[in-house]
């Protein structure tokens, strides 16, 4: 039996480091390609990855949405209020102050046949007191919104679009939701007023243009 040098030794264990070391290096970049791959989103324009042809197997995941409501469709039906998995509803009541009339008799504001316009809490609509009526010049009066107070119930909504303008109107508060992949008021909702949205392309509330992102 042949006795091997170690200078042979030491080159076969320098030649098995070598490549043990380029095989590493190789691993190592693939795995930080495919990390880098799947960090990177879909641009394209309301991106929901449900059969694009175009990127049927990319891999990539879609560009992130947003659950809104469409105030068109709302009936305020009060399910906002008590179906969210939040205890406070990530719905709120929101005012689009152009539209609003400022009317000392706002049916947002008062209960129907109220014989008082005051501010006592039996004669507003509100059952939380979430709006506020601040005194401008006589006639007018600006009508705001508590968000903490506001629980989504839509009454306030309901009676402005019955006998106002419409400038009362229901939104997913996104600062507050959640983003649930599927939201228990949208399955709840009758209207199916709810939808996935781009988080760049705020929702109009009217054809004025005004909006709540």
């Amino acid at each position: 039996m042949s006795e091997q040098r170690p200078e042979s030794v030491s080159r076969r264990h320098w030649l098995r480091a070598t490549l043990r070391a380029a095989a590493l290096a190789a691993l190592g970049g693939f795995v930080g390609a495919m990390v880098q791959r799947g960090r990177r989103l879909c641009t394209k324009p309301g991106s929901a990855c449900v059969g694009c042809e175009e990127r049927a197997g990319c891999g990539l995941p879609p560009r992130a949405t947003v659950w809104q409501l469409d105030p068109e469709k709302c009936i305020q039906c009060g399910k906002c209020a008590t179906h969210c998995v939040l205890d406070h509803s990530a719905v709120r009541c929101f005012h689009s102050h152009a539209r609003c009339g400022y009317c000392k008799l706002c049916f947002g504001y008062f209960e129907p046949g109220t014989a008082m316009l005051t501010e006592a809490a039996e004669n507003q609509l509100c059952p939380t007191g979430a709006i506020h009526r601040n005194f401008v010049e006589a006639p007018y009066y600006e009508y705001v919104i508590e968000e903490d107070l506001c629980v989504g119930c839509g009454k306030c909504v309901r009676g402005c679009n019955m006998f106002g303008n419409g400038s009362l109107y229901l939104q997913v508060h996104q600062k507050i939701c959640l983003n649930c992949n599927e939201c228990s008021i949208a399955k709840a909702c009758p209207a199916d007023a709810f939808s996935r949205v781009s988080p760049t392309e705020p929702y109009l509330r009217n054809a004025d243009g005004s909006s709540k992102t």
